[in-house]
């Protein structure tokens, strides 16, 4: 790790404690003593304001309601900020119209060098949602659902909410307990446990019409609602493992419930676990369905004899009956 990269995360470590030591500092980062101590004198040149304390367990402690220093960026950090805003352009996040400001704040405290190397990269690198025509880094479109930022603001300050969602049948409310806001095939959704019929439901942000806090908890916490789904999870019956063509198919289009987990750091193979319900037909032949879809770049470690079955069946109905051909005279000697 270089010297600037170290002494910015030692700075944001030093930050979130009230007290800390050399020793720890040391154990910490896998630094010499000699090196720790020339890093806080460096941090206490730059303005941190530390106080040491004198004695056997003595230490060091960040005077309160003081103005930290500048953060510094490393040229690495500067491109890996500027690819995650490439990267997350056009993909209806929430908080987008912050991304302006911040983009600005940020391009203001490079240099001219990065800014140049920045310029180049948006020209050359073209991701998913991307106008080739108009790759401008300060762009903003494609804006989420308007209740997103307000189902966050909810959550951050409770998990139980009355969420009311437009169905075919009309408007319903649900009170749930929020357990993961996600987004998935370029929607975003709720998965919560519903308080009243207690089991996991999966809900669309786009057909939500209001949230607001629920109350009404009955005694319930987080441990016990996880509790209560640990008691209520299937056993996996289906074990896959995906290679990249697999993972390919995978992206383009995959069921809600099925998710994957990668196996290498290049997310170049992946474990696929799940439970099927073999008694559903309408879920058994999806999920079949599904699995000719991934095509043949997956072994099965894993599987009900009838998803082997279906397989199978669905093949043979593929396969073309083979009709024998005579020999025509023309070709006979």
């Amino acid at each position: 790790m270089k010297k600037v990269e170290r002494i910015n995360i030692i700075m944001r470590y030093i930050n979130n404690r009230s007290h800390f030591t050399i020793s720890e500092i040391m154990q910490e980062f896998n630094i010499s003593r000699s090196t720790a101590i020339r890093d806080i004198r460096e941090i206490e040149a730059m303005g941190m304001p530390l106080v040491a304390e004198v004695g056997r367990d003595g230490g060091y402690f960040v005077m309160h309601n003081s103005v930290l220093p500048a953060v510094r960026f490393t040229d690495n950090e500067i491109k890996a900020l500027f690819i995650a805003f490439m990267a997350t352009r056009n993909q209806q996040l929430p908080y987008l119209k912050s991304r302006q400001s911040l983009a600005e704040k940020l391009l203001g405290l490079i240099s001219e060098n990065q800014q140049d190397d920045l310029v180049l990269l948006n020209q050359i690198l073209l991701f998913e949602g991307t106008n080739p025509n108009n790759p401008d880094l300060l762009e903003l479109s494609d804006l989420p659902h308007p209740i997103l930022e307000r189902l966050i603001q909810f959550l951050l300050l409770d998990r139980f909410l009355l969420i009311t969602i437009i169905e075919e049948k009309g408007i319903k409310s649900y009170p749930i307990y929020l357990l993961n806001l996600y987004r998935e095939k370029s929607q975003w959704l709720i998965e919560g446990f519903n308080v009243k019929e207690e089991k996991k439901q999966i809900f669309h942000v786009d057909n939500l019409t209001d949230v607001e806090p629920y109350p009404m908890k009955k005694g319930l916490t987080k441990q016990k609602i996880l509790e209560k789904l640990r008691k209520q999870e299937e056993e996996i019956n289906l074990v896959l493992e995906l290679g990249p063509k697999a993972i390919a198919q995978y992206k383009k289009y995959h069921p809600l419930k099925v998710s994957i987990s990668y196996t290498n750091p290049y997310q170049a193979t992946a474990i696929l676990k799940t439970f099927i319900n073999v008694k559903n037909s309408e879920e058994l032949a999806e999920i079949t369905n599904w699995l000719l879809f991934l095509g043949e770049d997956i072994k099965a470690k894993e599987m009900p004899e009838e998803v082997v079955e279906y397989v199978q069946e669905r093949l043979h109905l593929f396969l073309p009956k083979v009709v024998p051909v005579k020999p025509h005279l023309d070709t006979l000697g």
